[in-house]
């Protein structure tokens, strides 16, 4: 059942010690650092003008920080929800990411105590089903596990870093679903 074809912008939150070090953070509630907060601060002033009418976030302390530092740029009305929070990693957590993530993306490998690929897929699918269905372009601001299946629900490879706090465009069109990064220089690229 594919996702309703409703443009929206999506927000990695900023980056922690965890990222900055290759680490698996999952359930694990960690704070951003000194450079994700100034790369929320630098969203926030990218995404103002964008048509954008409210954010919903996950509710992990990571993006609650990124949502109030993009939000005073956007002054827009905040929702949390929980199928937005992070993939729980289990036994991963705070391990590197190499070289379980990607067998666990294949669905081959799921560490003990978390979440597998599909499970967290169809988390996805049933929290955004919903809020696509309403007016948009909603800024949805979440975490790198969660744009994967989002990518994967999307038609689009699973390939890739998402990028900490970059603004990403997510557009259906004729020939699919494109996804479009916003960068400090006013280029915009597809990735």
């Amino acid at each position: 059942m594919p996702l309703p074809a409703t443009p929206f912008w999506f927000l990695r939150h900023g980056e922690t010690d965890y990222n900055a070090q290759g680490l698996s953070q999952g359930a694990l509630d960690i704070s951003l650092n000194a450079a994700g907060r100034a790369q929320a601060e630098a969203a926030g002033a990218l995404l103002v003008g964008k048509g954008i009418i409210g954010i919903v976030s996950s509710p992990m302390l990571r993006t609650r920080e990124t949502t109030a530092l993009v939000n005073q740029h956007l002054n827009l009305p905040v929702t949390y929800d929980e199928g937005l929070r992070e993939v729980i990693f289990g036994g991963m957590e705070g391990k590197p990411l190499t070289p379980w993530f990607a067998d666990w993306m294949a669905g081959t490998y799921t560490p003990e105590g978390a979440e597998s690929f599909a499970d967290i897929t169809e988390r996805v699918r049933a929290t955004l089903t919903p809020l696509l269905a309403l007016p948009g372009p909603l800024l949805i601001v979440a975490h790198g596990g969660v744009f994967r299946a989002l990518r994967g629900l999307l038609g689009l490879t699973l390939q890739g870093l998402t990028p900490n706090a970059q603004p990403l465009f997510c557009n259906p069109g004729a020939q699919g679903w494109t996804i479009t990064a916003e960068t400090l220089d006013g280029a915009a690229h597809e990735v």
